[in-house]
């Protein structure tokens, strides 16, 4: 079986690569075990002083792969497993570096709100179209609350309209939209600054500054996850994730 998540420690740096062009890096079962295998190692190296999240092709992250959700019941929904992933970038004890050459979509923005750090290209876009294909953006919605301006929030998980880099990085959920061309450079100078502290402080720190959300994600990851589920499975989901795997427009919507 090929593998569809990659990862590399430089001394400092460990590097997790989605490598699933195919699905546009979408979190199908074989991705998200291999990812979830790939972070814990990395954050456990004593290598690694920085985790960096990026991504081959030309999209950071579909959300979930809907071709496995389609005709599943509520307890084999791949959302379920999202929850340990996700919290396993938000409470790591290591700075975590997402760098988004291509557009996240609906859980992808679960893994870019949930890293300290987020640098996209000025030309990468984002959308939460969960209400598009009739399920809800439930458990990204705990990390993205506490960082993506309310109002915002509100309109664009609504609406499922897509939004740039740039209003990305002004309502919260990236740090920064650059030029394609120093996207790297700029991640390799955030990498270097955190190098700069040390490793027990930034934990420190880390927790610290999470520990709000941090002392219960995990009771609201799983009962988002519950929820996400239900709804996964629900027939207008069903319905919404067939029209789109047919290219169609869903019965709500014609």
């Amino acid at each position: 079986m090929t593998e569809l998540v990659h990862l590399e420690i430089d001394p400092g740096v460990a590097t997790v690569t989605l490598d699933s062009p195919a699905n546009r890096n979408a979190l199908s079962a074989q991705l998200r075990g291999e990812l979830l295998g790939h972070l814990r190692t990395a954050i456990d190296s004593a290598e690694t002083r920085v985790v960096v999240l990026t991504h081959t092709g030309t999209v950071f992250c579909a959300g979930m792969d809907l071709k496995e959700s389609r005709g599943a019941g509520v307890s084999n929904q791949g959302v379920n497993e999202v929850p340990e992933l996700l919290r396993t970038i938000w409470t790591s004890p290591k700075p975590v570096i997402s760098r988004l050459a291509g557009p996240a979509r609906a859980g992808g923005l679960g893994l870019v709100a949930c890293s300290d750090f987020a640098l996209a290209a000025e030309g990468v876009s984002f959308a939460l179209t969960e209400v598009r294909i009739g399920v809800i953006p439930a458990v990204i919605t705990v990390p993205l609350v506490p960082k993506v301006d309310p109002s915002a929030l509100h309109e664009l998980a609504l609406t499922g309209e897509t939004f740039s880099a740039r209003r990305a990085a002004e309502i919260g959920l990236i740090t920064k939209a650059v030029p394609a061309e120093t996207l790297d450079a700029e991640v390799a100078r955030y990498a270097g600054m955190l190098r700069l502290g040390a490793p027990s402080a930034l934990a420190g720190t880390k927790e610290l500054l999470r520990r709000a959300v941090t002392a219960t994600i995990a009771d609201d990851l799983a009962a988002m996850s519950a929820f996400s589920a239900e709804r996964f499975a629900s027939p207008e989901a069903q319905e919404g994730i067939q029209a789109f795997l047919e290219k169609r427009k869903p019965s709500w919507a014609s």
